[in-house]
């Protein structure tokens, strides 16, 4: 599976999009994810650029930055690069150790090399909430602050 449209039916979409609204009921903290066919500068269009720089160009063209509590949250997927990144918001970054995103990211990868996409993004969700909440509990007043969509680039 080369290109982004091949990567996800629109079902597995679907219960991806409801793994968002699930792991974000246990935490304030926002999920989004991101797939794009490969870490291509936004700057630069024609220059490949390292995934995790990327990541952050794509957290920054999302507004993930523009949560209350800085806890906004990243799953990066360039498809045809094999690459993932999860990247968090300085509120996360600045409360967790350097591991945080590992068990999350090794969920996710584990389901990749099987050829299961949807729940290797569903599980990584699910965990990414989990561990949310323990630093951001949901709330009453929580508001839903960004978009539960997959986007894509």
């Amino acid at each position: 599976m080369s290109k982004v449209e091949d990567f996800l039916t629109s079902e597995e979409e679907v219960a991806i999009i409801e793994a968002i609204r699930i792991a974000e009921k246990n935490t304030s903290g926002e999920i989004r994810v991101h797939l794009e066919p490969t870490s291509i500068s936004a700057e630069e269009p024609k220059e490949r650029i390292d995934a995790f720089d990327r990541a952050a160009e794509v957290f920054d063209m999302l507004h993930m930055d523009n949560t209350k509590e800085s806890n906004g949250v990243l799953i990066y997927v360039a498809v045809q690069d094999r690459t993932l990144v999860i990247m968090g918001d300085k509120g996360i970054n600045d409360i967790v150790g350097q591991n945080f995103w590992e068990s999350t990211k090794d969920i996710i990868i584990n389901h990749f090399k099987n050829g299961d996409m949807k729940q290797g993004l569903v599980e990584g969700i699910l965990k990414a909430g989990e561990q949310l909440k323990k630093y951001f509990p949901y709330k009453k007043d929580d508001k839903n602050e960004l978009s539960n969509d997959i986007s894509v680039g």
